[in-house]
């Protein structure tokens, strides 16, 4: 869905009652539109009391805020110990060479543990978990999302 401040505005003011609001209004946002705009973040700020650079911070500390719209498929790649001793990093890179030119498609992102260590490699497609991953499995799954 496209960024709609209107939308945006119904959400901050259906969540800043609750306790803790900045995390649920953050998670309603991102959940509606796939991502927290830049423009949310003076509305959240003044909803909650806080400054805009806490607002900021909270979205920028954890790693699943996005600050851009994601393709229509996110991949998440697992970069913890077990995946990368089991060739992770070479399958980051292979799948960042497969999906330049499909930013609208696929969204690729790092994430750290996905609990499938005895699996490793692992990855997450649209939150769906995909074990012992090599190249050519991975392509599938790109292939998938691509076409």
């Amino acid at each position: 869905m496209t960024w709609d401040n209107a939308r945006a505005d119904a959400i901050i003011e259906a969540h800043k009652a609750l306790d803790g609001a900045a995390l649920p209004i953050l998670h309603a946002l991102q959940k509606e539109f796939g991502y927290i705009d830049d423009a949310a973040i003076e509305p959240v700020a003044k909803a909650l009391n806080l400054s805009r650079a806490e607002i900021h911070g909270v979205v920028t500390f954890y790693h699943d805020f996005r600050a851009t719209k994601p393709g229509r498929h996110v991949l998440r790649v697992c970069r913890a110990e077990a995946c990368q001793s089991r060739g992770a990093d070479a399958l980051v890179e292979h799948a960042s060479a497969r999906a330049k030119g499909h930013d609208a498609a696929l969204t690729l992102e790092p994430v750290f543990c996905l609990g499938l260590c005895a699996t490793a490699p692992a990855a997450m497609l649209d939150g769906e978990l995909h074990g012992r991953l090599t190249q050519t499995r991975l392509d599938t799954l790109i292939d998938g999302c691509v076409r």
